[in-house]
């Protein structure tokens, strides 16, 4: 079974984020594996070990997220490609990664691809649905539970607080979610081997693949902090004092009524 998980690298979820000139900045900043792609990486390993097969973590972005994908290699994954476009793109999206990951697998056999539901970056959960559109194969967003026989693959997925079960075959893309499984810690073992494990370096030019074919179709304007909260009001006095003075604050403050 040739198996692939989709990853990306993000800033720690426990890392406090500084911005700077409307950016977020990176000096000294931490970075992991995307907590959502762990599921997935985990459930390939999983799928790998009952099926057969390989499991092969591929990455979108620059020379430093070499040490992400060492540690996916350390969880257990059999190989590595990190597509380095950083001399290439100033800023992607999501219409860049899906386009340069569909370019790669376009000569692959691929019988399932698993990446995270979103990446606690920027949350927006397109890559994987865009990505297998440009493969034409189907997909599964928010999954709880795979089960695969033989070509035929059974998964649960949330549906707002409720699951839903779907039925569909080889190959599928799906995106996983919390609860899919428990992600495994890297063991020394593991992380020795890992630095053995082959880690392939791809650019655009060995795509077959020009700037003006992955250039974003959005833009980031700017990246700021929400507000902070104000403290509330405690109103005081008679109730129907206190109703005639709510209303005139949702009027005069917070401009609703």
């Amino acid at each position: 079974m040739n198996i692939y998980v989709i990853m990306k690298r993000t800033f720690d979820t426990e890392e406090k984020i500084a911005l700077s000139n409307g950016r977020i900045a990176e000096d000294g900043a931490e970075f992991i594996i995307n907590p959502y792609d762990e599921y997935a990486i985990e459930e390939a390993i999983q799928l790998r070990d009952a099926n057969d097969g390989e499991v092969t973590v591929v990455t979108v972005g620059g020379e430093d997220s070499e040490k992400e994908l060492r540690t996916a290699l350390a969880m257990g994954a059999d190989k590595a490609v990190l597509i380095n476009i950083e001399d290439d793109v100033e800023n992607g999206d999501q219409f860049t990664t899906a386009t340069v990951l569909a370019k790669f697998f376009e000569d692959k056999e691929v019988d399932i691809i698993l990446g995270g539901n979103v990446a606690i970056d920027g949350g927006s959960g397109q890559v994987g649905p865009r990505l297998a559109e440009l493969l034409n194969i189907p997909y599964v967003t928010t999954i709880t539970k795979l089960e695969v026989n033989g070509t035929s693959v059974r998964i649960e997925r949330d549906v707002e607080g409720d699951s839903e079960v779907i039925e569909t075959s080889l190959p599928v893309l799906v995106t996983a979610q919390q609860g899919l499984n428990e992600p495994r810690y890297p063991s020394l073992p593991g992380i020795m081997k890992a630095k053995k494990k082959p880690l392939e370096e791809l650019e655009l030019d060995d795509l077959d693949l020009e700037e003006d074919d992955v250039e974003a179709k959005t833009k980031t304007i700017e990246i700021f902090l929400p507000p902070k909260k104000e403290a509330g009001k405690v109103l005081e006095g008679e109730l129907e004092d206190q109703v005639k003075e709510l209303v005139a604050l949702l009027h005069t403050e917070a401009k609703v009524v």
